[in-house]
């Protein structure tokens, strides 16, 4: 046991901590690619957000990007913009760095904001463990509520042969005022590069 909880910490950069469905969202403020800050509250005038902790490099992020860029455009049609935020320490991956960030944006035509934690301190709040990893959050009644986390989808490796669209389900439920049927998934990517 001790052992194992040793090993969360490590994991999870020295603290082990983490959200779970229908706890309160932890609030932030990080820089985006275009050099403003986003905030969890600029949102506030929505049904709620999509955050997806991704980054340059993981093969995983690779292969999600055009699906990603998709389930922006998605969601947001149903009051659940898209935010994508990098936490991977960039001296561990220099291609996940904040001018790497920026150049990937603007070839990919990102039309959400990219933010970075540099701390790592929402990834570990959140208790993000892979990208992509995705929490969908609600907003009612003054409060931020996470009603979804895991995968965006239920094949990483080929999008002709996704079954379920975790992600988008869930939005489509929370937009009509449904509880999602499907509230928690395994995120598949790769593990988040975590300070030393």
């Amino acid at each position: 046991m001790i052992f194992a909880v040793a090993s969360l910490l490590a994991q999870q950069g020295g603290t082990a901590v983490g959200v779970s469905v229908g706890d309160t969202a932890p609030s932030f403020r990080l820089k985006n690619v275009d050099g403003k800050f986003v905030a969890l509250d600029d949102y506030r005038t929505g049904k709620g957000l999509v955050a997806v902790f991704t980054c340059n490099h993981c093969p995983y992020s690779v292969k999600y990007e055009d699906r990603i860029i998709t389930l922006a455009a998605e969601t947001a049609k149903l009051g659940f913009p898209l935010i994508a935020i990098n936490p991977n320490d960039p001296v561990k991956v220099p291609e996940d760095s904040y001018e790497n960030m920026k150049v990937r944006a603007k070839e990919k035509g990102f039309t959400f904001p990219y933010i970075v934690d540099e701390t790592q301190e929402i990834a570990k709040q959140y208790g993000a463990k892979r990208t992509p990893h995705v929490f969908v959050l609600t907003y009612a009644s003054g409060a931020w509520k996470v009603a979804y986390i895991g995968a965006i989808d239920d094949n990483a490796n080929d999008p002709e042969k996704v079954e379920s669209r975790f992600v988008l389900d869930a939005v489509r439920s929370l937009a009509s005022g449904s509880t999602p049927a499907v509230t928690q998934t395994k995120a598949i990517g790769c593990t988040i590069k975590w300070k030393e």
